[in-house]
């Protein structure tokens, strides 16, 4: 085992790959829970697609995706919530309009400009090897402004999570801590775009979140052990995907399905 880690670091990319997937990881599940308890997990699902819209069209004018595609997605996020709460229309409903005009808006750009034949896969489910050394600087800058940003909000976080509504009576700006939670998860959604692809970010986002919450019940222990069990994921996804040439980020994926299914079933028997 030890032999093979030693190998896996031995090579660049996979070393890019820790690190940026590392923080990653950290970022989307410690923000994964504030949107699962709040019921807004959807909104990673709605900003991917945002994501491979805009990579759609930095890849049909030769632009970098990541420098292009963080104003796009960022600026989305704050205009869905802001749609949401000034129309009073539901989450799922402006989700669901978002994701369908992405990827249309996305599909069109590319016939257009390159033709289908183009391959998008490594940008839809994620590939390290399309990591250059300057997504990694950007990637870990970002994710560290992130991870600051959440650790200084802590508390605030934890209000408008457990109760909004006492959040805002006690004068806490709530409007505006939500518009910086969903500048937040933008960002990250930006930053492991390429590492995830567009269309499995929003799993990093849900299952340590809700795979924490089946086994604790205090906030602060499914904080600690959603940060755990995404980075087990990633080093165990990471590995798989090494060993059998699978893609990193499907793998990750099933790793922390598998991971979830074995805490549901545990639950169930000390339950029972």
């Amino acid at each position: 085992m030890i032999s093979l880690i030693l190998e896996m670091l031995s090579y660049p990319f996979m070393v890019r790959a820790i690190i940026v997937g590392l923080l990653i990881c950290v970022c989307a599940s410690l923000l994964g829970i504030t949107l699962v308890l709040k019921k807004y997990s959807m909104i990673g699902v709605g900003l991917s697609n945002v994501a491979f819209a805009s990579l759609s069209i930095a890849l049909s004018f030769d632009l970098s995706a990541m420098e292009f595609s963080f104003p796009i997605v960022v600026i989305a996020g704050v205009l869905l919530l802001k749609y949401s709460e000034k129309y009073k229309v539901s989450t799922d409903t402006s989700i669901a309009i978002l994701s369908c005009v992405s990827v249309s808006i996305g599909v069109t750009f590319t016939a257009i400009t390159k033709g289908l034949n183009i391959d998008v896969c490594n940008y839809l489910f994620g590939s390290i090897l399309i990591m250059s050394r300057l997504d990694m600087y950007i990637s870990f800058v970002l994710g560290i402004i992130v991870l600051i940003s959440y650790i200084i909000m802590y508390n605030k976080i934890y209000s408008i999570t457990v109760d909004e509504d006492f959040a805002r009576a006690s004068g806490l700006n709530v409007d505006l801590y939500n518009t910086l939670i969903t500048i937040l998860i933008s960002t990250t959604i930006v930053i492991g775009m390429k590492f995830m692809g567009s269309m499995l970010i929003s799993a990093l986002i849900i299952f340590p979140a809700i795979t924490a919450m089946k086994i604790f019940k205090s906030y602060k222990n499914v904080v600690i052990s959603s940060v755990i069990i995404s980075a087990l994921s990633l080093f165990i996804g990471i590995t798989l995907s090494y060993v059998f040439s699978s893609p990193t980020g499907a793998s990750i994926v099933i790793v922390n399905l598998v991971i979830f299914l074995i805490s549901s079933i545990v639950r169930r028997f000390l339950n029972e």
